[in-house]
Formats: structure tokens, C-alpha cells, sequence
């Protein structure tokens, strides 16, 4: 049986984007989605949200959180799905991502084609270890992950010089957001 997906998918799909919107615009600040979408076991409700929201049938995705999942998100979101990170314009990620040099990081010429990655943490709260800068903050701003993948922020970090080519961070735990555009720096400490 297919599991719902927003009760009502214009106002749900507007108070999504508007979430991402001000988490994009705001790194770091945990922003609360609302809250009653039950996607199928692994996505949490935040993950679910944000492809609802973001997801149509012309944005490929690339998703490891199994076959019900899947087809949860083609049948609500109506996005291809795609068997190579390379190919696609959002990464479901609810374990541990995909080598970040296999995602499209766009062109030097088309930048704004770089893929986002909607990935799934256990907790999400500011201040904590992680020191963010960058456009959208006014100094520093401190945001705490748990469950981010080991590794991840060192070759996050590597496709800096690459600017402004990259990956934009979707962080998504429970029904909480916060964001990691490619322009934000993001120091541990």
C-alpha cells in the first residue's frame, strides 16, 4: 500500500519551499518543516519534504533509501529515477553519500546545474561544532550535525577551489532543515 504523500500538496509544497528558501538564504539556521508526512522507513519526514517540494518530472534523482522509497517518490514527486549520482539533479542520501566527485558539480558556464544533496542526518540544532561563514552570515554562525558522514566535510571542503562550480546541502533530520550552499565555509571547532 502506498504510504500518503503531503495532505495538502499546494500549501505543503509552498511552506516546504519557503523552508528551504530561508534555510538556502540563512546557512546553518535549522528551519522546521511541517510536520504529518509518513514517507516509507528509511526517509524521514524532512527528506520527504524537501524532494516533494523541490522534484518534478524533469529533475532526475538519485536515491540509496530502497526500492518503496523509490517508488514513493516517483509516484507523489513524478521524478525519474536514476541508478548514477552523476546523472542527477538531487541526491537522496540516507546513509553514506556517493564519492562527491561522481555528482554533476555543473560548468564554469552553467554553475547553477550542480546537483543538491538532500542528506539525511540522525540531529539537527544550532550552535555546536561546526563554525559556518560565508554569504548569508553576518560572522559566524555554529550549527551542531550528528550523523554526518565521516570524511564528508573534508571533501566538501576540497571542491572549494572549484568555485563556482559545486554542491548545495540540503541537511535533513526529523522534520528539521538547515542548509550548506557551496559558498559557505564550514570549519570544525
Amino acid at each position: 500500500m502506498m504510504q500518503p504523500g503531503f495532505h495538502d500538496p499546494v500549501l505543503d509544497a509552498q511552506s516546504g519551499f519557503r523552508a528551504v528558501l530561508e534555510a538556502m538564504s540563512r546557512p546553518g539556521r535549522v528551519q522546521a518543516l511541517p510536520p504529518g508526512l509518513t514517507p516509507p522507513a528509511p526517509l524521514q519526514p524532512a527528506t520527504a519534504a524537501v524532494l516533494l517540494t523541490l522534484a518534478d518530472a524533469e529533475t532526475p534523482v538519485f536515491s540509496d533509501a530502497g526500492t518503496a522509497a523509490a517508488e514513493w517518490l516517483r509516484f507523489h514527486a513524478g521524478c525519474p529515477l536514476v541508478a548514477s549520482p552523476a546523472a542527477a539533479t538531487f541526491l537522496c542520501v540516507t546513509g553514506t553519500p556517493p564519492a562527491l566527485e561522481e555528482i554533476d558539480l555543473g560548468t564554469d558556464e552553467a554553475p547553477q546545474d550542480g546537483a543538491t544533496l538532500v542528506l539525511q542526518v540522525a540531529a539537527l540544532r544550532e550552535g555546536g561544532a561546526l563554525r559556518l561563514s560565508g554569504p548569508g552570515i553576518e560572522r559566524e554562525h555554529r550549527l551542531h550535525v550528528e550523523g554526518l558522514p565521516e570524511g564528508f566535510l573534508a571533501a566538501r571542503a576540497a571542491l572549494a577551489p572549484l568555485y563556482p562550480r559545486g554542491m548545495d546541502v540540503i541537511l535533513c533530520a526529523g522534520t528539521r532543515i538547515a542548509a550548506l550552499p557551496r559558498t559557505t565555509h564550514v570549519m570544525e571547532g
